[in-house]
Formats: C-alpha cells, structure tokens, sequence
C-alpha cells in the first residue's frame, strides 16, 4: 500500500515513516477467513489486516451474476448492513456498463455511482495484467470527494485500487493505491492486534464509558454545543505504575479533517488493578464538528477498550 496525503493533512499514526517523496508504504494482506451468516445469507468473510491488525472486513456474496456486498466491518467492530445490498461487479463485466447504489450502510446514507472504463493492460508488483476498470465515484455524503479506480482480473480478482479523497476545493486530502505483489495462495491468517486486549487471566484490562457530565448515564451521542466529554475508566487487571492512554479520535467528520484525525491524547499512570479515572476532552471554540468519533483507550501498549460516538445536532 502506498498512501500520499495533501498539503498540510498528516497521519495521526506519528509512527509511520515517509518516503523521500512524502509518501509512506505498508504491506497489506487479505485473507477469506470463511462463510459467516448475516440474517439469511451466508457471506464469504474476507480480513484486511495492516501492520497486523484488522483494518477492514467486507462480507460478500459472490454468485454467477456478481459480487454483491452484505455488511461491512472497521477495526473489529460490529457488522454494517449495506441496505439494501450493494452490487460492486457484475459478471461478466462489460465495457461501458454503468449502475448506481443508493441506500445506507449502517448509520451512514451513501449514494454512488459505477462504471467500467474499459478493458486496459495494468502493471502490479505481480506482474502485467489485462484487467477490466472499474470506477466508483461517491456522489454523497460528500466532502471529500471520493473516486476510487479498480482494475478487475478474472480468476484473480482486484490487481489495482487507487482511491482519491479531494476537498471541496479540488485540492488534494489523501490517496492511497493498493497494488497485487502476490498472487492468491493458501496461509494462516495472522492474530487480529487491534482487538482489546485481556489479562493472563482472562479479565478485561479496563472498562470505560462515556458521558456528558462526570456522574451521568453513559451515552455515545453528543451535540456540536457540549462544553465537555467525559470518559470514565475502570480497571479491573491493571498492573501498578501502567501507562493508561486516552486517544480521541474523528473517525468521519467530512472536509473539516482526514479521516482518523487525531485530536487529543492524554495519559495517567494506575496506582493499582481497579484503578480509576476519567478523561475528559474540552469542547472547540467553534464547537464539536458533526460526524463520528471513537475513544481508543490503551494499557501500557495493548489496546484495552475502544468506544465509538458520534456528534449531531439535536432534534
């Protein structure tokens, strides 16, 4: 995977290393974990995993007529539906062949539109391919816009992704391409790293929710004008002197930042194993931008609880 960000737009990951060209390269590896079934369908489960953790999981149907998509998962969460299902290739593909989807995929209403380009000769670490592209470009929700380019092999599947996210303006927010260095092959898939992690015992680490006030109920919705967010924690197999990490993140919230943005972190260190605290994060001057957010909270170096929430103004 190579991925080039615009002028001004950074990675939260402060880890990742750039290329003399700006540029920063990752191995990507997907694998067809089995079937699962989603109401009444059973679905082929493929796992994207990035530096050793999932990063993506699509659930798909694959018949004589097409790839159909049935839900979609980030970084180990639950399931999204694609409501209704989503067709994402038609078989066989044919030059100038254009559709459109429009419907929900979990929370999120999504318009988008497909088109085969045409039948092209592509280069891949994998070597010359020729390959039928496609082209998907996001009509809403937008900003950024969003165009992703597939190049579709028979027999192998995807060789080539490129996908382009611009601001309103035109200016470039982040590219990323994906490219075939391996053919497909039969191997053990690597242990999920971004799962929350648990003691030797079996006990979670620590437990959090959140809320709108220091004693409220927990919640994960929020509105744009909330002074603060507070995030309670409780350990229950903590070891004394850990380093508990308070991450939050903007997961979505359109042109106003890069998906997965960084806000704030914060630490504190556990005086025991049911250490407790909260942590609390200050409203913008401008207020909270609408979108969807998570709170990745970490132990030392695992990852021991993540809580998803979204900002919306108030009905």
């Amino acid at each position: 995977m190579t991925q080039e960000f615009g002028e001004g737009v950074h990675p939260s990951d402060k880890s990742l290393k750039f290329d003399a060209q700006g540029k920063i390269h990752l191995p990507i590896d997907i694998y067809l974990t089995g079937k699962q079934r989603i109401g009444d369908v059973d679905n082929f489960k493929y796992d994207m995993y990035r530096q050793g953790a999932v990063s993506l999981t699509e659930f798909l149907t694959v018949d004589e007529r097409g790839v159909t998509a049935i839900a979609r998962s980030a970084e180990n969460g639950e399931p999204s539906l694609c409501v209704p299902p989503q067709r994402i290739l038609n078989f066989p593909p044919q030059a100038g062949e254009k559709w459109n989807y429009k419907g929900s995929v979990g929370d999120t209403e999504t318009e988008q539109a497909f088109e085969i380009i045409g039948q092209e000769s592509v280069q891949a670490p994998a070597g010359k391919f020729d390959a039928f592209h496609l082209r998907l470009t996001q009509v809403a929700p937008t900003p950024p816009n969003v165009v992703e380019d597939r190049w579709f092999v028979p027999n192998v599947g995807y060789v080539k992704i490129v996908t382009t996210m611009t601001l309103a303006n035109g200016n470039l927010l982040q590219r990323i391409t994906l490219e075939l260095s391996d053919g497909p092959k039969i191997g053990e898939k690597p242990a999920a790293a971004s799962a929350p992690s648990a003691s030797p015992s079996g006990k979670k680490l620590l437990h959090a929710a959140l809320a709108k006030e220091l004693t409220a109920e927990p919640t994960t919705s929020f509105t744009p004008d909330l002074e603060k967010i507070f995030c309670r924690w409780q350990g229950e197999a903590l070891n004394k002197g850990d380093k508990i990490r308070c991450v939050w993140i903007a997961e979505d919230v359109g042109e106003v930042a890069p998906p997965n943005y960084k806000v704030d972190e914060t630490n504190t260190t556990a005086d025991g194993p049911e250490a407790f605290g909260t942590f609390t994060l200050s409203r913008p001057n401008k207020g909270w931008p609408p979108g969807k957010y998570r709170v990745e909270l970490y132990a030392g170096d695992q990852l021991a609880d993540t809580l998803k929430f979204t900002i919306a103004a108030a009905r």
